[in-house]
């Protein structure tokens, strides 16, 4: 737990508020209203960020050159479309700790997975493994299950799974080291969630990928949960690849384009298998038509296809405000709230709640996930009538995100006294 000499009162709340150097941008988004009027209490960012109001005016200017120029808008728009993705490459790279050619905006993060396998899941007879979370997120599970099958093996030979200990819902790293250390020979591929979807938890990827690498695995990661809301270092941490989407933390819309992360040590590694487009093309000539491929070094040239440049306006404006704030005063701000949060869910009187997420600031983001002990989903119910806007997992976790660049100490006050309200009324 986070230590800070924190106060149970809406007053400190607000104190608290007062003093935050990130509050003015709050007013920067659009925040859900209840039928009375009063805005809800949102804390699922984890699950679609909130709307920043600059959106809708970098959208209508796309909207406004292709009524205006066409086809021609591809080179004399006012943000040209045919780079209009490299205009997110070097922002996005800060976001996430890595150089603008390891990274590029592209396609949804599944099929950035997929993709990110066929180059980088090579199995053998002998190794031919992949180790996963066994409460993946299932999109996660689907894909690599899939991948398995395609190349010709049976899940239960090329699947291992980490597991927490029995009675337990976190990861331990040794528990990770052991497995790694057991079958490193046989396994080709570690693919971690960076954040735990369910529990929140944070696994250590420098460490994860070292330990791959001194065994000879590719080591990737899934960052659906940790762009945008972790402090992350991609390339000092030596991982091969990384995939995320935009639309959680990174504020840019449902469904909206996808983010992905590839090594610089790959970037002219040619001899890389992979599915080919013509946006991966080299661009000086990507238009010869007739032309063998010709890959552009770096991330993008695992491009597929031209991107969806409304998509990539609202990616577009969302950027432009982290790379104001920065992820490290993000963080900062996130601790204090997600310590806030802790520091008021130990108060609750009740035997029916407990945290799962870790307690170690390091091994967590803005993420806590509540776990209702011997109860359906009633309490989750009576709290969004209540004006919670949260997120609900099977069998008994309530997640919620203050997410720090719209959340505020007043909206975790709030949540806990709702929830204590509605715990009282069961």
């Amino acid at each position: 737990m986070i230590e800070n000499n924190f106060q149970n009162s809406l007053e400190y709340a607000n104190e608290m508020d007062g003093i935050d150097p990130l509050k003015n941008y709050r007013q920067e988004f659009y925040i859900p209203l209840q039928k009375n009027g009063e805005p809800y209490v949102y804390l699922c960012g984890n699950s679609l960020g909130l709307q920043p109001k600059i959106t809708e005016s970098y959208i209508l200017q796309e909207l406004k050159d292709w009524g205006e120029l066409g086809v021609e808008g591809h080179l004399h728009a006012k943000n040209p479309w045919l780079p209009y993705h490299e205009f997110l490459t070097e922002k996005m790279a800060r976001v996430v700790g890595a150089k603008p050619i390891e990274v590029v905006v592209m396609n949804t993060l599944s099929v950035n997975l997929h993709l990110m396998m066929a180059s980088f899941y090579r199995p053998d007879k002998k190794r031919f493994k992949i180790v996963m979370e066994s409460d993946a997120f299932p999109s996660d599970r689907y894909a690599i299950e899939s991948q398995i099958k395609y190349h010709g093996n049976d899940i239960k030979d090329g699947l291992l799974e980490l597991k927490p200990r029995d009675g337990e819902e976190l990861i331990r790293i040794e528990d990770i080291e052991l497995l790694i250390e057991k079958e490193g020979e046989n396994i080709a591929l570690i693919l971690l969630g960076g954040v735990n979807y369910y529990t929140g938890q944070v696994f250590d990827m420098k460490h994860i990928a070292k330990l791959g690498h001194d065994k000879d695995c590719v080591v990737g990661f899934d960052l659906a949960h940790g762009a945008g809301n972790l402090e992350l270092n991609l390339h000092d941490d030596n991982i091969d690849f990384a995939v995320w989407c935009t639309y959680k933390y990174l504020n840019s819309g449902p469904g909206s384009v996808g983010g992905c992360f590839i090594h610089e040590r790959h970037a002219n590694n040619f001899d890389l298998p992979r599915f080919a487009g013509w946006w991966g093309h080299n661009k000086e000539t990507r238009f010869g038509m007739r032309d063998v491929f010709d890959p552009i070094p770096g991330a993008e040239g695992w491009q597929l296809s031209n991107p969806p440049i409304l998509s990539l306006a609202a990616i577009k404006a969302s950027l432009d405000m982290f790379d104001k704030v920065g992820m490290k005063k993000l963080n900062e701000k996130s601790r204090l709230l997600t310590g806030y949060l802790e520091y008021l869910l130990d108060n609750i009187k009740t035997d029916r709640l407990r945290i799962i997420t870790p307690r170690d600031i390091s091994q967590r983001g803005c993420q806590i996930s509540i776990q209702v002990l011997n109860a359906d989903k009633s309490l989750f119910d009576n709290i969004t009538e209540a004006g919670v806007i949260a997120d609900w997992r099977e069998p008994d976790v309530i997640r919620v995100a203050p997410v720090p660049i719209y959340n505020s100490f007043a909206d975790v006050y709030r949540f806990v006294e709702i929830l204590k309200k509605c715990l009282g009324d069961l």
